[in-house]
This record gives C-alpha cells, structure tokens and sequence, in this order.
C-alpha cells in the first residue's frame, strides 16, 4: 500500500525523470565521501535497525532544493546491482530516499544477512558526477 509520502516521492522521482536527460549530473565537489557512522561492516544487530549517515565535503539539501555541493541520501538495501548513475534513483524497498535531509533513519529488517550502501542524489535524486556513494556493508540482525 503506497501511502501519500511516498505517492509524493514516487510523483516527483517520475517528474525528475522526464527533465534528467536536460539535466546533466550535477558535480560532486572533489573528496566528497558518504559512509557509515552506525551499523558497522560486520555489526549483528536488531531490527528495527539504526542507521546514521556521515557526508564530508557536501551539505544536506532536501530533493527538489537546488544548491551547490549539496546532496541528500538514498539507503540501498540488498542490491545487487548499482541503478543507472545517469538517471533518478529508483524508489522502492531496496532503493530508500531520503529526500526530507534526514542523516539518520530507523529501518525493518527481516532476521539474516543484509548488505547496505549509500548513495547521494541531488535535487533530482540523480547521483553526482563522480558518484558518491559508500562502501557496501554487510550486518547481520538477529
């Protein structure tokens, strides 16, 4: 059931998906790193699961602000594959935005192993050029 946030998120993600291509990536200032301040590689912990986002050499903006050397963050959880770096982020359960700026988030997780990864978009919710984007960690949650 897709309630009114996210029927807003998914309304803008396809309005930034129609003005991508005019778009162009937006430049990520040079260092610019995302990462993991809690879970840790390897961490077990219980779900609901915390996790607090770190960002050097960007600000916060939430989507749909534009502003230099300012990002927002998306959580990838279980994914395989990186989506395309030249177009929005998809949103859905492994693809988790965070477009309001929030630097931490409190996420369910079914018991086993999970694989998580930042990414930063921009105001389209469309990576940097270069992207920045962390690590991909593994926890386990019991």
């Amino acid at each position: 059931m897709i309630n009114n946030t996210q029927r807003f998120s998914l309304g803008f993600i396809l309005a930034a998906s129609m003005v991508a291509g005019a778009h162009g990536a937006t430049p990520a200032p040079d260092g610019a790193a995302v990462y993991f301040v809690t879970p840790l590689d390897g961490q077990t912990v219980s779900s609901p699961v915390t996790v607090r986002f770190g960002l050097d050499g960007l600000g916060v903006a939430p989507a749909g602000v534009e502003r230099e050397s300012t990002g927002h963050h998306h959580l990838l959880v279980d994914v395989d594959e990186l989506p395309a770096l030249d177009k929005p982020i998809p949103a859905d359960e492994r693809h988790v935005h965070f477009g309001g700026g929030q630097t931490q988030a409190t996420v369910e997780l079914e018991p086993g192993e999970h694989t998580l990864q930042l990414l930063v978009g921009d105001h389209l919710h469309i990576p940097h050029e270069p992207p920045v984007m962390s690590e991909k960690i593994t926890i386990t949650v019991e």
